[in-house]
């Protein structure tokens, strides 16, 4: 069984648990529903299940940790506990500072042992950064501006809103239909189909193709305001881009450079908007410190 077959059959499982209560709970009222109003609850919920804004925090994450087990099944984790923990501590610094600071399942960020330079932000709070980026980041205010940024994805829903509609709308349909019944070989066979689809959309995405360039933009714009509100000087995401732009082309690795908008053009973007701000907070001796610390060798 294919990564992608095996993710999308977990995603299914995972969803049919969520919608099966609903479920259950529609049945239970039923004996206080005349039959024209269930009719009518019915439509109405069959309308609102064809939008996209609809896909619950639960959903999200399942989404999530299905596009994270693609991922895992591609790139290799980075052995260094310690390391990660690092990681961790600084990115849910941000992320408590963002627009989403409490979600389904909570933020969860991983080093991937990989050399290109990349950073992946799967929906449901799942980001993973290579070696390869942690290399070019000299202090953690460089640090806590790339994990703001991928945390602007997850705030923004980003990674929800690469999918296709036409084809989100026709997963959701085959599960909220089977939801509450045993799935026979077949009907397993078209909703795992469906959420392959899904997830291909979004893992297409974040390794193959990138998000639109507004979309890395509008990251960029949260970037500044969430790390700067967590305290780091909003500096870290320009020089990380300067430093960017200055190897461009130097082949250290596709990830980066293929799938996001050229360094200079953000770096322009950022320094504008760093340029407007009245206070800008200071690097901290404390934090580089402990920076160098984790990062040493």
């Amino acid at each position: 069984m294919s990564a992608r077959r095996a993710a999308a059959l977990f995603l299914a499982a995972g969803l049919s648990s969520v919608l099966a209560v609903s479920c259950s709970l529609l049945q239970e009222s039923q004996k206080y529903l005349t039959k024209e109003n269930i009719d009518k609850a019915g439509k109405a919920a069959s309308v609102a299940r064809n939008t996209f804004a609809d896909i619950t925090e639960e959903e999200e994450h399942y989404i999530g940790r299905s596009v994270a087990a693609l991922i895992l099944s591609r790139y290799k984790v980075y052995d260094n506990p310690q390391l990660n923990s690092y990681v961790n501590l600084v990115g849910h610094a941000v992320a408590a500072y963002s627009d989403r600071p409490e979600i389904y399942g909570g933020y969860h960020f991983l080093v991937l042992d990989e050399p290109e330079v990349n950073a992946l932000a799967a929906p449901g709070g799942f980001i993973f950064v290579t070696r390869g980026l942690l290399r070019e980041c000299r202090d953690e205010e460089m640090l806590a501006a790339v994990l703001a940024h991928e945390v602007g994805h997850v705030a923004a829903k980003h990674g929800l809103q690469s999918i296709k509609k036409s084809r989100l709308v026709e997963a959701f349909k085959l599960i909220g239909r089977e939801a509450a019944a045993k799935y026979t070989p077949e009907e397993l066979s078209r909703v795992t189909e469906a959420f392959e689809g899904v997830l291909g959309d979004i893992a297409g995405s974040l390794i193959e193709r990138g998000y639109d360039r507004r979309y890395e933009y509008d990251a960029d714009v949260l970037s500044v305001k969430y790390g700067t509100a967590t305290g780091y000087s909003p500096e870290g995401l320009s020089d990380f881009l300067e430093k960017l732009a200055a190897g461009e082309g130097e082949g250290r690795g596709v990830g980066w450079f293929k799938t996001h908008p050229a360094p200079k053009d953000r770096l322009a973007r950022v320094e504008k908007r760093i340029g407007g701000m009245k206070t800008l907070p200071l690097r901290d001796e404390i934090r580089l410190k402990r920076f160098r610390q984790h990062f040493k060798g």
